[in-house]
């Protein structure tokens, strides 16, 4: 599996995930994150294709949210997968990241 970076309108950095994101692709994850925050301090990380994500995979968006959020920019999760919804849930972080169900609302809170 590999990650796409992209731009949406408005300039805002774009990473899109799919499958199941663990240990053995958080490095890729990491990457591909880190990369499109080079380009730009504003970040949608797209989940809307993915079907499982771990404790590692958590941390790499942590990390991504406080790097966006240091350099004055901001952080946006879409997720769709209800799987995926609870483990925001549980762990309290849909009380921290701006998580919307598609790219255009993604577009539209930023």
């Amino acid at each position: 599996m590999g990650f796409e970076i992209g731009t949406l309108s408005g300039g805002h950095g774009v990473v899109h995930a799919e499958g199941e994101l663990d240990v053995g692709n958080a490095a890729e994850l990491r990457a591909a994150v880190n990369a499109a925050l080079d380009a730009q301090p504003t970040l949608v990380v797209n989940l809307a294709a993915v079907t499982f994500m771990d404790s590692v995979t958590l941390g790499v968006l942590i990390g991504a949210y406080n790097r966006a959020r240091g350099a004055g920019g901001a952080f946006v999760v879409v997720c769709t997968d209800e799987r995926v919804s609870r483990i925001f849930r549980i762990t309290g972080l849909d009380q921290v990241f701006v998580i919307v169900d598609s790219i255009e609302a993604a577009s539209e809170v930023l």
